[in-house]
């Protein structure tokens, strides 16, 4: 018989919510500890690629996600100069009709919360967790005013890279993080809206836009537009007039003046940090790790949300192969941990070519990079690291790639109810 275990799941972000749902659907008695009075998610937008698209498949979800989202066909960048420095079609995956999906945190938080609350989750708000301790054969775990939960026979923790549960301070932050906007859009407005599309200047400035769709029926559709920027030049950022940045974006991409008209404060953008760190075993005596508490790196490769949907699957896979918990936690890891490792490698490798103050780097990117992509075996293997399938991670975890007809048909209906409204 399977076993069923009493679970506590500290953060309610995609890892937090999606591996809530799956243990519960399991049978396991599942907590979910949230820092915040009311759960609400962070940051402004996302990539979902085929990878965490195949969970959310899974689970019921690809087309309720879908009509949130932004149909995303390409990345595509360029110099200062004009040159182009990054194109990468989902085309080049060679098969079938996958793509990237641009959505807002809002709504992929928004579709998970609802599932989780529709399976009668508890969810214990306003508990800020800093530890965990192992007593016995059970964890507790100890919020930062020193109340304590538990016991539990398994903690789950799923609360970012920031997390402080035997990790104490915050380690491996990264020198560039990004000021991100999410901006109401129109359909006349001269943006792509079906690209990931960037500007660099060298790789010490970097502007992108991503359309990211509509948080709900009746609210307008959007991009995210975010701007590269050194962490301590944030303060600096914070005390300057706001027309001095803005004149830094137009002169590198004088064609985004129309969202620059959108931001009329400093407090319209939020600046997001990033760190580059992971465990090399996830797991130790009745806790496990997932998502960015794991493993956490720069967006560049746009997999965070993705992994960590993968992470919930792989979790809740485990522990219903495992015949003890401990055997679950190691299958988990074992399945988990290849794909981790490389895309870790992977990012560390790339992010330098796109946010760097080395001119170096820019040049390998525009004279190397670039070029060698357009060729069709390296764009294809540039289309699969984009994608989250580079190393086959779905067959593993008994996944594969969603029906990206039936995705396309459901978002295409939203586009057509949206033009006859």
């Amino acid at each position: 018989m399977r076993q069923t275990y009493d679970i506590a799941i500290v953060g309610c972000g995609p890892a937090g919510l999606a591996a809530a749902i799956l243990l519960h659907g399991d049978g396991h008695q599942v907590t979910l500890f949230e820092r915040f009075d009311q759960p609400q998610p962070l940051g402004s937008g996302l990539m979902l690629q085929p990878s965490g698209m195949a969970v959310l498949d899974r689970m019921g979800l690809s087309n309720e996600i879908a009509a949130r989202g932004a149909r995303i066909d390409a990345l595509f960048g360029l110099d200062e100069h004009g040159r182009t420095a990054l194109d990468a079609p989902y085309s080049k995956l060679g098969s079938g009709e996958a793509f990237g999906i641009g959505i807002h945190r809002a709504s992929l938080f928004a579709v998970l919360y609802a599932r989780a609350i529709a399976a009668g989750i508890f969810i214990r708000t306003g508990s800020e967790i800093h530890n965990s301790v192992l007593e016995g054969r059970r964890r507790h775990i100890i919020a930062r005013d020193g109340t304590r939960a538990g016991p539990f026979d398994l903690v789950v923790d799923a609360s970012g890279w920031a997390s402080r549960i035997e990790f104490g301070e915050q380690r491996g932050l990264l020198p560039f993080g990004a000021l991100w906007a999410a901006i109401p859009v129109e359909p006349s407005d001269p943006h792509a809206k079906n690209f990931l599309e960037q500007r660099y200047r060298r790789a010490s400035q970097m502007i992108g836009i991503l359309p990211i769709g509509s948080r709900g029926p009746g609210l307008p559709d959007e991009v995210a537009l975010f701007w590269s920027l050194k962490r301590d030049e944030y303060s600096q950022w914070r005390s300057s007039p706001l027309a001095v940045w803005k004149s830094q974006v137009r002169t590198l991409w004088p064609e985004a003046d129309f969202l620059l008209d959108r931001i009329s404060c400093h407090d319209d953008l939020t600046f997001a940090r990033y760190a580059h760190r992971s465990s090399h075993r996830p797991y130790r005596e009745r806790l496990v790790r997932i998502g960015d508490a794991w493993h956490s790196a720069s967006p560049q490769l746009g997999q965070g949300a993705n992994m960590a949907l993968l992470d919930a699957w792989g979790l809740a896979a485990g522990l219903r192969e495992g015949r003890t918990l401990t055997e679950g936690l190691r299958l988990s890891a074992s399945w988990r941990r290849d794909h981790v490792a490389l895309y870790q490698a992977v990012t560390a490798a790339f992010t330098p070519l796109f946010q760097s103050s080395d001119d170096l780097w820019p040049w390998i990117r525009d004279r190397i990079v670039a070029p060698l992509s357009r060729f069709g075996p390296v764009a294809r293997i540039q289309a699969q690291l984009m994608s989250g399938l580079f190393g086959f991670p779905l067959p593993m975890l008994g996944l594969e790639v969603p029906d990206y007809s039936a995705i396309a048909a459901s978002m295409a209906a939203r586009a057509s109810s949206l033009d006859q409204s």
